[in-house]
């Protein structure tokens, strides 16, 4: 429902409907769009952090980029509106911050379609923007410009009218000072009778000239410069504006207008005051604009290059001029000459100028004396243009081409000589400035736009993957897009590792950067094997146990490594056999320690440090190690403790040092200066979890002994109060981020986060005040969908003695539970990525996530890999970021592919792919193309692999035919691809919406396969290991496959021939071959497989019923046909229902007869749609896209309801506009109910959705997004929309542009009609910690109807089971 923002703030109670029966969805994006329409820059997290923004129209994102040109995300968040500019609101040195977060922090000013200005500050404790302010216009913004000393902002509508702001010196108080409008209403009736030296015309470009420096803001009156063209002129005038901030009133004190090419741009010069540049089409200007009466231009440049044109010449003058004539028409850009020698006589250089144009520009950042630009032209050369200032004038140097590429939409210099290259339809540039030339770094990744996709699993991981056809030619591709971080697969083994029981890599010295041994635990053995270019066994050189199971390992010292089994602590000096740096003899030196008569059930080592623990009874060991002589060694115990609880896990840090790179996430403020507690040294602490269940932190120094740091003990119930089974740790972890946090895995799949109290920087004598407080009270805490409750008794003893009675002074803290994850079912591992305490974290249940911890907080992104049971980390000179996953009875080799959010594959392509199919039996994909270069055949379908992305074969069509769309179609055992064309050049749609002269054809090809030895041959990538050791099996897998092969992601399944190379049987390949082909009255944009033996075609405004005579792909008969009134675009079926989509009439409901052979119209659209795509989901109930940036769940009338007309309308159940056009809509299965649900309560309320088949629906767009629709029950949308509601409003929470949610998402459709559930705005929710969580649940519900639906109106909404919903529903779309 669209309302105004008065009619939601004035009566929130009068909100959208909420629908009583018919189907729910929650809309969740799973892939930003690429598309990049600004970039700015400026210090939004620090002073000193020098950060990017892209603005991508539904969105902003902060990235990174560091000095190798690698781009790098920091942030993207929606913004609940359509961004029209962007610009940076710099901080000044005269402005006074009272807020201390804001201090010396740059502003992101965003002008939208919210009818707001809006002034955004990043936080860095949030992660995200949030608004400081938002201005209300009263003009529909479309630029914005600010001047270079921050003081003044300039917002420029279509035509007519400007916006001039003063910014005030405290942005606490409010960031505007002063605002105007010019002209105003009088002022603007005045001007139409004098001479129009108004700002009456449509606005091009603006910007601020600036004064000489001297002059106060309170007395600088601003001058802003409006390029504009008035009605009924051909040319563009150069208006000067003078506002006088005191008197408030303006002047016009100048307009230029010069004869000759269009201008269309002005920009300030940097450092000049009061010059600028006009861009216009085929030269530069440099005008002189100090002296604001006056302007002038100073210099001009040339823009335009010569072009050769070469032209054959007979001596013939008259045939000269006509072939000169002929070569006018054609594109004077393509060199027509042929490198003939015999006719070089015969040949004539003609040169012509073709007019050039600037569409993007940006100035070296530091700009002194010497501003230097680099622009890019329409022609896709970049070039850098110089002005030097002297005192007899100045000086104008023009570079030669740069670079040649695409056309780029925007660009942005940055430091290090670094130039980001953005392009409309496909990826980015970051290129480098190094001796006058620029060369490429990076990529920027752009998915748009996705015409077509195909959601398969083709590889039965039970993990869907996309085939997207993405960008235009000369930009094609098809991509393989996954949900999760993507990883490149680099070696697999056979599946004969069955029974692992943990995996460890080792180095060999403490300072050393790669890993030396990688460590294999079993049930009842232990294999230690050597990193490398091959896995090699050396556990009889290392001198591990080999038949005992390990429990911990890890070293000690310079070359001596540590075994922990059941039995013992086995110290081993390894020979130089299993490492060059190991010990001169033939055997390794081993020594041991052993408990008295009990087992050892966990252990962990750290340099010079080997912590073990014992069950029944319970000990806590401290043990060290001294030297007796070279190579002897001896194991002693320092100290034991008693405990009253058995230990589930250990964890020591092995480093306590920070990484450098993590220190440019920090803000610079003091608040952050000791992230550290009071009185912790992280190289001294280790931390456990007991079957209490409990996570403890202890410290052990040398004559002190171990003392308990903190506690938090885990009580684990669900919303109805019956207990949770499962809480024991599995594994935790210290972690430094803008703080210490302690993370724990428990055995239930849940991932708990505690965090020091803030009391615990206090002063010595505040924090015993604090530590005997908290010894005396019980504190419970309400997290996520769990009640958790601590005590600070510790449950250790030293000699029969509590702890907590021998030094009550120094009584443990109160961990606090800040944050709890449901990320599986299987118990949480986790694996740091680095021996660093800031380092990223993998946690693996059954699937693997990745914690990331170097971005002011801890974000959660899914690794696209299968399910595993272990993880550690591989590090080598041949593969640095390596990770070694156990899966499936097999050990897997990858690599992270770092600074890539989404799991992206990318195959380039020649032209623009249109449709792509997965053809199931060859394995391979099929996808349409069309822009080819191949000026005979501008379209063909080709088979593709989708592991090489190799093409294979291909079907060419006629010259001048275009493909628009095909199907697989299953006849008999077989699947024949049914595709239809477009004949002619001619419109397919008139303007009102009627289909057009074109011709089409309906064509079946068969994809079969080919024996042709010479062509067909298949190919094995493969590369056997080699090695004069002992070889463990490692070397029987693909060592390291071939580029086509390690770039995808594809391959997982150990019943896919590909896992062990792309093995194609010798002579065997794929082919499509014409079967049928007939020529109809209209262009065919739309062909569907009906029930299992016939298929739809469409024609103009026509379509028809067709099958195969006698399953025989040459026999197609026409049954029966219909007729719309406009141009059909879609067809889709589900069982005998029919759907047909047209550019205006929207959804027709068809039924076909087959005894009569006639179709029968049921039921039509109830209001006109501009149908993009449509599907589907059951018989009743349509999912239809618009090219008005809308989506629409349309359903069948109840069977109560009469059906008083032929052409019954059908109702529009739901709807949700994304502000982007989806294209291509798919079904998808996204099961959100989580599989010990069940057993462990989560399903509380009895509110788990159906089973289907396809449960959800996936969208891509013309910008490259990807949102993914998923079913939801009735209670649960009701429950979510009251969270909605609140989320909508709260400040933390509510859209950060200043625009009405509820009016954004009901755009472009008929008011009330209930909308769709918005998970972006529901998955902030998931980001506050539970006091803000419990702020947002406390205001008040906007909907009456959402208040009925529950026991009371007042009832209190359990954060808890927010939480549940939206982590059940995370957990299955990430």
């Amino acid at each position: 429902m669209a309302v105004t923002e008065e009619e939601s703030s004035s009566s929130s109670a009068q909100s959208r409907p909420t629908p009583n029966g018919g189907v729910h969805f929650l809309a969740k994006c799973l892939a930003r769009s690429g598309v990049i329409l600004q970039v700015v820059r400026g210090h939004f997290r620090s002073p000193t952090s020098y950060d990017i923004i892209f603005g991508k129209e539904t969105s902003i994102e902060l990235v990174i980029m560091g000095g190798d040109g690698v781009v790098q995300s920091v942030c993207e968040q929606p913004v609940f509106g359509m961004i029209r500019d962007l610009a940076v609101l710099p901080w000044r040195s005269k402005l006074h911050d009272k807020k201390p977060e804001m201090s010396r922090k740059d502003l992101l000013i965003v002008l939208s379609d919210s009818g707001k200005l809006s002034f955004l500050s990043f936080s860095n404790e949030m992660h995200r923007f949030f608004a400081v302010t938002n201005v209300q216009l009263s003009v529909a913004g479309r630029m914005v410009a600010v001047d270079s000393s921050g003081s003044f902002i300039s917002v420029g509508s279509y035509e007519k009218r400007v916006a001039l702001f003063s910014v005030s010196t405290c942005y606490s108080d409010d960031v505007i000072d002063k605002r105007t409008i010019y002209p105003s209403e009088i002022e603007e009736t005045t001007a139409r009778r004098r001479l129009k030296t108004d700002v009456s015309g449509t606005i091009w470009s603006m910007c601020f000239i600036s004064d000489r420096p001297g002059q106060s803001s309170k007395e600088h009156s601003p001058i802003l410069a409006i390029l504009l063209t008035r009605k009924g002129s051909f040319l563009n005038t150069l208006l000067l504006l003078r506002w006088l901030v005191r008197d408030n009133s303006f002047h016009v004190l100048s307009q230029y207008l010069e004869a000759g090419p269009l201008a269309f741009t002005i920009v300030e010069v940097p450092q000049s005051y009061g010059q600028a540049l006009l861009f216009r089409v085929g030269d530069a200007l440099v005008m002189d604009l100090s002296d604001a009466l006056r302007p002038r231009c100073v210099y001009r440049t040339s823009l335009n290059t010569p072009i050769p044109i070469i032209v054959e010449h007979d001596g013939d003058v008259e045939g000269f001029i006509a072939a000169s004539a002929l070569l006018e028409l054609q594109d004077p850009r393509v060199d027509t000459h042929k490198d003939d020698p015999m006719n070089v006589d015969n040949y004539l250089v003609e040169y012509k100028y073709i007019p050039k144009f600037v569409c993007s520009w940006s100035w070296e950042p530091g700009t002194g004396n010497n501003p230097r630009m680099i622009f890019s032209m329409d022609t896709g050369e970049l070039f850098m243009y110089e002005i030097s200032f002297h005192c007899d004038g100045l000086e104008v140097y023009l570079s030669d081409c740069l670079y040649q590429g695409l056309p780029c939409k925007s660009l942005l210099w940055v430091e290090g000589g670094l130039l980001a290259a953005i392009v409309e339809m496909g990826d980015g540039l970051v290129l480098k400035l190094n001796d006058g030339r620029l060369e490429y770094m990076s990529t920027i990744q752009n998915s748009a736009p996705i015409l077509d996709m195909s959601v398969v699993d083709c590889h039965n991981e039970k993990h869907n993957q996309m085939f997207a056809c993405c960008g235009m030619a000369p930009e094609g591709s098809l991509r393989i897009i996954r949900s999760g971080l993507s990883v490149e697969r680099l070696v697999r083994t056979a599946p004969m590792y069955q029974g692992v029981t943990g995996t460890w890599t080792i180095r060999m010295r403490l300072m050393d950067t790669h890993h030396s041994f990688l460590v294999l635990s079993f049930v009842e053995q232990t294999r230690v094997l050597s990193v490398g270019l091959s896995f090699s066994d050396v556990t009889d050189s290392v001198g591990f146990q080999s038949d005992a199971c390990t429990l911990a390992c890890g070293l000690l010292d310079d070359g001596l490594l540590v075994q922990i089994h059941q039995n013992a602590v086995r110290l081993c000096l390894p020979t130089v056999f299993a490492h060059s740096e190991g010990i001169p003899l033939s055997s390794p030196m081993c020594t041991s320690w052993s408990p008295d008569n009990i087992g050892i059930s966990l252990g962990s080592v750290t340099h010079n440090l080997i912590v073990v623990a014992t069950s029944n009874p319970c000990f806590l060991i401290l043990l060290g190690v001294k030297s007796l002589s070279l190579y002897k060694y001896q194991v002693y115990e320092m100290q034991h403790v008693k405990l009253q609880s058995e230990l589930s896990c250990i964890s020591i840090t092995q480093n306590h040092l920070i990484k450098k790179k993590s220190t440019s996430y920090l803000p610079s403020n003091s608040n952050y200066s000791n992230p550290l507690p009071v009185g912790l040294d992280v190289g001294h602490t280790f931390v456990i979890g007991t079957h209490k269940p409990s996570v403890e932190v202890l410290s052990y120094l040398p004559g002190q002994g171990i003392r308990v740091l903190a506690v938090g003990t885990i009580s684990l119930t669900s919303t109805v109060g019956t207990a949770i089974g499962g809480c024991i740790p599995q594994d935790v972890r210290l972690v430094l981020v803008d703080r210490l946090y302690v993370l724990c895995g428990l055995r239930n799949g849940t991932l708990l986060r505690f965090e020091w109290p803030a009391v615990s920087t206090m002063s010595s004598s505040e924090l015993s005040s604090h530590r005997s407080s908290a010894g005396s009270s019980s504190v419970c805490i309400d997290v996520n969908s769990w009640k958790f409750r601590a005590s600070c008794s510790t449950g250790i003893q030293v000699s029969g003695i509590s702890l907590s009675e021998k030094a009550k002074d120094n009584d443990p803290i109160f961990l606090q539970l800040i944050a709890i994850r449901r990320i599986g079912v299987a118990p949480v591992s986790l694996v740091p990525l680095s021996d660093y305490v800031d380092t990223d974290i993998i946690a693996l249940s059954e699937r693997p996530w990745l914690v990331q911890t170097a971005r002011q907080s801890l974000s959660y992104i899914s690794m696209s890999f299968q399910p595993s049971t272990h993880v550690t980390t591989v590090c080598s000179a041949e593969c640095p970021k390596g990770l070694l996953f156990v899966s499936e009875n097999s050990l897997h080799l990858v690599e992270m592919l770092q600074d890539k959010s989404v799991n992206v594959q990318k195959f380039n392509l020649d032209g623009t792919p249109r449709k792509v199919l997965y053809h199931s039996d060859s394995r391979l994909l099929l996808v349409m193309r069309t822009d080819l270069s191949n000026d005979s055949f501008p379209s063909d379908i080709c088979c593709i692999d989708p592991l090489s992305g190799s093409l294979l074969s291909s079907f060419k069509f006629d010259h001048g035919e275009i493909g628009k769309c095909m199907e697989l179609v299953r006849v008999g055992t077989e699947h024949l691809l049914v595709v239809g064309t477009s004949l002619s050049a001619g419109p397919a749609i008139m303007p009102n919406g009627e289909a057009g002269t074109a011709k089409g054809r309906l064509i079946v090809l068969c994809v079969e396969r080919s024996q042709n030895s010479e062509s067909g041959s298949g190919t094995v990538w493969s590369k056997a290991g080699s090695s004069s050791q002992q070889m463990l099996p490692f070397s029987e897998a693909i060592d390291y496959a071939a580029d086509q092969m390690s770039h995808g992601s594809c391959c997982s399944s150990p019943d896919d021939a590909s896992c062990d190379g792309l093995k194609v049987e010798d002579g065997e390949a794929w082919q499509l071959r014409l079967a049928y082909q007939n020529t109809l009255s209209g262009m065919v944009l739309a062909v569907c497989p009906y029930l299992n033996h016939y298929f739809l075609a469409s024609a103009g405004n026509a379509f028809y019923v067709c099958g195969f005579v006698n399953d025989n792909p040459q026999r197609v008969r026409r049954f029966t046909s219909a007729r719309t009134r406009f141009m059909i675009v879609s067809l889709t079926t589900h069982i005998t229902r029919i759907a047909v989509g047209d550019c205006r009439d929207g959804l027709l409901f068809y039924s076909y007869h087959e005894e009569a052979k006639k179709l029968e119209q049921l039921y039509s659209d109830p209001g006109q749609r501009l149908v993009a795509d449509c599907l589907l989901m059951d018989v009743d109930t349509a999912f239809v896209s618009d090219r008005k940036g809308s989506i629409a769940v349309l359903t069948c009338p109840s069977q109560s309801e009469d059906n008083v007309s032929p052409e019954c309308n059908l109702t529009l159940n739901c709807s949700y506009y994304m502000g982007e056009i989806a294209m291509s809509i798919r079904k998808g299965s996204f099961p959100y109910k989580l599989p010990a649900d069940d057993a462990s309560g989560g399903n509380h309320d009895g509110h788990i959705m159906r089973e289907l088949p396809y449960n959800a629906i996936l969208a891509g767009t013309l910008l490259g997004s990807i949102v993914v629709f998923v079913h939801i029950s009735r209670e649960e949308y009701e429950f979510l929309l009251s969270v909605q509601d609140r989320i909508a409003v709260h400040p933390l929470t509510a859209p950060v542009l200043g625009n009405n949610h509820n009016e954004f998402r009901g755009r472009e459709n008929q008011k009330g009609v209930p909308q769709m559930l918005d998970g972006d705005l529901l998955s902030q929710f998931l980001e506050l910690t539970s006091i803000q969580q419990e702020a947002v649940l406390a205001l008040p519900c906007a909907s009456s109807e959402v208040k009925s639906s529950f026991k009371s109106p007042h009832a209190q909404i359990s954060a808890s089971q927010v939480v549940q919903l939206l982590e059940r529903i995370h957990y299955a779309l990430s």
